[in-house]
């Protein structure tokens, strides 16, 4: 009886498991294939994707390509051109090193490679399936590598249904993308997604390259950062505060050519922000960390994404310096150096005049500006010094007011123009709160398991303009304003695109737009969403939009920012097409539309907001979740004071 039970795994297996760790999804094989190409010295690199690299994913390079005998091994397990010995470990120059990235992938879907030497004659084809290979021959190609992976996962219906949907998919291969395109911005990039070019970036500087890849509006607001000492060198550029967003800014750190991500340096970062921005707010930067190859280890997470320093408290140091350095300068750029010699203006010297006279001044000692009932009989008895009754009332201006005409009433001459100014300003504020009339506490709605219950209308207080005080039957209710028009915005919205569109006003003068290419893309594939929710849009070309009609929303809010902002929030839930757009989107919209922060409400306005509040069918959280209403009963409130 044989009792061993521990066997070597076949290379297909093994492959499959490696390819657990190394490819788990798209966008994986893109960052191994384009790592490699440029390992390979590529200028161009063009990426091909079709139904968000499920059905093809190929990579084209103008590299060095491989030989014959190359080109069979690279699919092998372990093999690899970048290390000989595992001291190269610590000196690493290159993307790839393990040699793992081209057999897990071959392992998980199907390959056909074209490659050919710089300077060669004639290249060779592979074709391999499930780590099998089918054929290699001869053919002809342009210099560089062609490699094509087909039907990823075709042959593991378990991976392949944790996929996600397209528009997720290709949310993170364009994510991955843009990490590889900001560390090589020397390098010509092309992606191509279902025969629509999605970008097209020419090399140039960092600057451009974020420009190119996030639209003038991040490009606009970055200054750079830098420093330089024996331990690291640290450039890039970083945010104003002003550019600090809540949500989806684009944060990259770098290190010797290599995308990273460093908990520990953005806390850094973020410190530096703390007092300049909302705490919950995310500036932007970009950050490349050059240092010894020594120093650090990329061989400790199985996609090379966390990096260990062996200086990090002396870099976190540094790095804040070098950020706090470049923040100040922002303040100093207007002021003027008065120690420097070469810039200082020309005044020039004083030359008296002997010819002009010297003005004269004349006083009335008697005169008073704060005088109202002037009389006829002038101050002094010399006609020279002291002015006419027409000269002085000229002197008083609108405050003159003789003694014989009675005082207008100017708050009765306004009265009605304020009243219908005010009402005017409810109506065009709050379109979708309807002002209600004053409820008893029993005309209110009475929902179980919800505050509504012990609602009562006596003693409403706006707190800070942020928050409703509201009395109940067993203590009070604190209400958070904007969250509870949020709630009630996001159902009226619901409730409406459950039966009709959004109503839309024509723009009298169109609005454009420019999106970052992501963006757009999501722009486009939200399709007649866009028409449902009141926006009339018309694509120009290179990412920019024109907005021709949008929604009315109420407080005069800014639509076409609304529709950014919506557009930002779906790239980042990276939700597809369809009817799962709608809730996502008008919650975007309810954002937009809610009553910002400071804005004072009117009684009726308030009144009006609690009870279409009270009326929604879960009145106590938004519809992502947060808490609307904090109840505090009399036992509450008592032991706080005890």
């Amino acid at each position: 009886m044989n009792s061993d039970v521990i066997r070597l795994l076949p290379d297909s297996v093994a492959n499959q498991i490696a390819a657990g760790e190394v490819i788990q999804r798209p966008a994986s094989v893109i960052k191994e294939l384009v790592e490699n190409s440029i390992d390979a010295g590529a200028t161009s690199v063009q990426i091909i994707i079709k139904d968000a690299g499920r059905t093809l994913i190929q990579v084209v390079d103008n590299g060095k390509g491989m030989s014959v005998t190359d080109a069979r091994m690279a699919f092998e397990r372990h093999a690899t051109s970048k290390i000989t010995r595992a001291d190269d470990l610590y000196t690493l120059h290159t993307m790839g090193f393990r040699g793992e990235a081209l057999p897990s992938i071959a392992a998980v879907a199907q390959i056909d490679m074209r490659t050919m030497q710089q300077g060669g004659e004639l290249g060779t084809r592979i074709r391999i399936s499930e780590s099998k290979f089918e054929d290699q021959e001869p053919c002809g190609c342009p210099p560089g590598t062609n490699l094509m992976v087909k039907n990823l996962f075709f042959h593991m219906p378990a991976r392949r249904k944790f996929l996600k949907k397209d528009s997720v998919e290709l949310t993170h291969i364009l994510r991955e993308f843009e990490r590889l395109a900001l560390v090589n911005s020397n390098v010509d990039f092309t992606i191509i997604h279902n025969d629509v070019t999605l970008h097209q970036l020419l090399p140039g500087t960092l600057k451009q390259r974020i420009t190119a890849l996030f639209g003038k509006p991040v490009g606009s607001k970055i200054i750079p950062v830098g420093t330089e000492t024996s331990i690291v060198k640290i450039s890039g550029f970083i945010g104003v505060p002003s550019a600090a967003r809540k949500r989806s800014a684009p944060q990259y750190f770098f290190v010797n050519g290599r995308n990273m991500r460093h908990p520990y340096f953005h806390k850094a970062v973020m410190s530096c922000y703390a007092e300049l921005t909302a705490p919950d707010s995310q500036p932007p930067y970009f950050i490349n960390f050059e240092v010894d190859p020594g120093t650090i280890d990329v061989n400790i997470h199985p996609q090379k994404h966390e990096i260990k320093f062996e200086n990090e408290q002396p870099i976190w140091q540094i790095l804040t310096a070098a950020i706090k350095q470049a923040l100040g300068r922002i303040n100093a750029a207007g002021a003027i150096d008065f120690d420097s010699t070469d810039t200082a203006p020309e005044i020039p010297v004083f030359m008296p005049d002997p010819t002009l006279p010297e003005p004269s001044l004349e006083t009335d000692p008697h005169y008073n500006p704060f005088e109202i009932a002037i009389d006829d009989t002038p101050a002094t008895e010399n006609p020279a010094i002291s002015p006419q009754p027409a000269e002085r009332r000229s002197r008083l201006g609108a405050s003159f007011r003789p003694t014989n005409q009675a005082p207008q009433d100017w708050d009765k001459l306004y009265e009605s123009f304020t009243t219908k100014r005010d009402e005017a300003s409810v109506e065009t504020e709050t379109p979708f709160v309807t002002p209600a009339p004053e409820l008893s506490t029993a005309e209110h709605p009475s929902l179980p398991d919800t505050p509504a219950e012990n609602y009562t209308d006596a003693g409403v207080l706006n707190l800070h303009n942020k928050y409703i005080v509201v009395p109940s039957r067993d203590g009070m209710m604190i209400v958070h304003r904007y969250r509870a028009h949020l709630r009630v915005l996001f159902d009226d919205f619901m409730s409406r695109l459950a039966t009709s569109d959004l109503p839309s006003q024509r723009l009298i003068f169109p609005e454009t737009i420019t999106l970052s290419p992501a963006h757009s893309s999501v722009l486009s594939a939200m399709g007649q969403l866009v028409s449902r929710l009141g926006y009339e849009v018309s694509f120009l070309g290179d990412s920019t939009w024109a907005v021709n009609g949008a929604p009315a929303l109420p407080g005069n809010q800014n639509a076409v920012d609304a529709l950014q902002r919506m557009v930002a929030d779906l790239y980042e839930t990276g939700e597809g097409p369809g009817e799962a757009l709608v809730r996502p989107a008008a919650l975007a919209l309810a954002r937009s539309a809610a009553f910002r922060p400071n804005r004072r409400l009117s009684a009726e306005e308030t009144d009006a907001l609690l009870a279409r509040l009270f009326s929604c069918t879960d009145p106590s959280f938004t519809p992502d979740g947060l808490p609307v209403i904090y109840h505090l009963n009399d036992n509450d409130i008592q032991k706080m004071f005890n």
